[in-house]
């Protein structure tokens, strides 16, 4: 008797202490939430604008949506996005398994190389691929001793598509290439001894467990590919943000573009609802074994080295030596021609993209964390959609949060107009989820044993974050902001109508050189602005070198 009333206390007493500590992580929650609350709002400020501006247009807003011209840009739009995502997502993957799973010679090389045309902006890559490509263009030049007069012209469909492929597969690559690092060997093992192939293997092993990863590139090369202004617009590509553009300049119908830039952001929100679909259906693989992973034997290639050695010498040729070729030309001329110092014009745009990408990468990762330790409440619905509704400023074209800003501010806050604080506002709003997905997949590799044993110990909710999550993600946070100052310094449109006047950044310097057709004048900025974003993107490789290692 007296054995059972001692196990009858023991559970009450570890109900109660349950219980409190349910009642303790709820209220360690309630700031988050408030401040969650607090960024999420400031991000749906854009989409605020668009809904108001777009009941201004009432019953004529839908026969606008079905007339003829908004289907066929919408039509535009899904084929290029999916002809985009499904290449680059070939590409990424099939480089991520030939740089970690075989014997290809060069295989450094490739590793270093094949992750850097993210650090080319798309805009830039454009117009290296007209110079090159287009029908008067470099290549059209040399072939003209056999008597090619022009080349097939480069604009429309098939040039978007090549240059935004070739500037975004990486964002595939570099998860693709981090989870398959991470697999166990043992359930490959185990595949082959039951007779299965390598290809089978591959299809019903391997394939799942990277689907997560998958699904997460997608999603971003497709959302790119959505916001994507100066590609389209250069190459003349009629898609959403090339007709919303049209709309705001040339037909002053704030109103109509408006309601095009709503159409934008179903689709991202369409896409960010598949992609979670994915990789909740793909929850059910996970890795097993041992928490120490054995080294995959690589695949030996024999003959078929020789057709991969020239796929990865095509891609990184056109991906990055060719856009190169182009830039370092231009900037030879540009020194050979310039009368004064190149430094003494670019000195104070390139300081000026530095300082404003640092800032707003380190402000985006303070307002990141919050979601992101939201996102990991399984509990906390609300949580799940402030992230989801975050994900919507990524989904948004800089033009069309720019412009968003600029009307906002100049009708409830003239003070913010033309300021450095509404400029950083439209970066956070457009970068906030790239902090998020960083820092989320940190903290989905933390023990919470390691949280509870400090609850255990009395800690309450805040001093566990700081003493020990984050710590812990203190390189998923790191990463986050290296990719948040990699695209804020890649960033155009944003920056051409937030900027304060007289801010001058390498991008509206390269814009403003190409709208005067001064193409000599692009090569120097460019490659400035390449090697910042190159630096970024080493630091964002450098943790994931350190997290393989460890």
């Amino acid at each position: 008797m007296h054995y059972t009333d001692a196990i009858r206390q023991q559970a009450r007493r570890l109900h109660q202490h349950s219980t409190a500590q349910h009642r303790l992580r709820a209220a360690d929650v309630r700031p988050l939430h408030i401040f969650a609350v607090v960024v999420v709002s400031l991000s749906l400020l854009p989409l605020g604008y668009l809904f108001l501006r777009a009941t201004q247009a009432g019953a004529d807003s839908i026969a606008f949506l079905l007339s003829g011209r908004v289907l066929g840009v919408l039509a535009n739009s899904l084929k290029l996005t999916a002809a985009v995502a499904l290449s680059a997502t070939t590409l990424g993957l099939l480089v991520a398994w030939l740089t970690t799973r075989t014997d290809i010679p060069l295989r450094r090389l490739w590793l270093i190389s094949s992750p850097l045309p993210l650090a080319i902006p798309s805009f830039i890559g454009a117009i290296a691929y007209i110079a090159l490509l287009g029908p008067r263009g470099i290549i059209q030049q040399v072939l003209s001793p056999l008597g090619v007069q022009e080349l097939p012209s480069i604009y429309g469909f098939p040039g978007a598509w090549l240059v935004i492929t070739l500037f975004t597969y990486p964002y595939v690559l570099l998860p693709a290439r981090a989870a398959l690092l991470r697999l166990d060997p043992a359930q490959e093992e185990t595949a082959r001894s039951l007779g299965h192939s390598r290809w089978s293997v591959f299809w019903r092993v391997t394939l799942p467990q990277l689907r997560p990863a998958i699904g997460t590139g997608m999603l971003f090369v497709a959302l790119y590919t959505l916001s994507d202004f100066g590609a389209v617009a250069l190459l003349r590509y009629n898609a959403f943000t090339r007709a919303i553009f049209q709309q705001y300049t040339s037909s002053f119908d704030r109103t109509r573009a408006a309601v095009l830039a709503l159409v934008l952001v179903a689709l991202a929100l369409a896409l960010v609802s598949l992609e979670r679909r994915v990789a909740s259906s793909a929850s059910n693989y996970r890795a097993g074994g041992s928490s120490t992973l054995r080294q995959f034997p690589l695949v030996r290639l024999g003959w078929w080295r020789f057709p991969a050695l020239t796929f990865m010498a095509a891609l990184i040729g056109l991906g990055l030596i060719a856009p190169l070729a182009v830039l370092v030309s231009w900037a030879t001329q540009a020194v050979h021609s310039s009368a004064s110092p190149l430094y003494s014009a670019l000195a104070q745009p390139a300081a000026n993209t530095a300082a404003i990408s640092a800032v707003t990468a380190v402000l985006v990762s303070l307002a990141g964390l919050p979601l992101a330790l939201l996102a990991r409440q399984q509990r906390s619905p609300l949580g799940g959609w402030l992230v989801r509704l975050a994900y919507l400023g990524n989904s948004l074209p800089g033009l069309v949060i720019a412009l968003a800003l600029v009307f906002f501010a100049a009708t409830y806050l003239p003070a913010l107009y033309q300021t450095f604080a509404l400029l950083i506002l439209g970066y956070a709003i457009r970068f906030l989820p790239l902090s998020i997905g960083a820092t989320q997949s940190a903290l989905a590799q933390v023990n919470p044993c390691y949280e509870e044993a400090g609850r255990s110990l009395g800690l309450p909710g805040w001093q566990v974050n700081i003493r020990i999550t984050l710590p812990l993600v203190r390189p998923g946070i790191l990463g986050g902001a290296a990719l948040v100052f990699l695209n804020v310094a890649k960033e155009l449109p944003a920056t051409l109508l937030l900027a304060p006047t007289g801010f001058k950044t390498l991008t509206t310097q390269i814009w403003s050189a190409h709208n005067e057709a001064q193409m000599s004048q692009i090569g120097v900025p460019a490659l400035l602005l390449i090697a910042t974003s190159a630096l970024a993107l080493s630091l964002i490789l450098a943790r994931d070198r350190g997290a393989e290692a460890g």
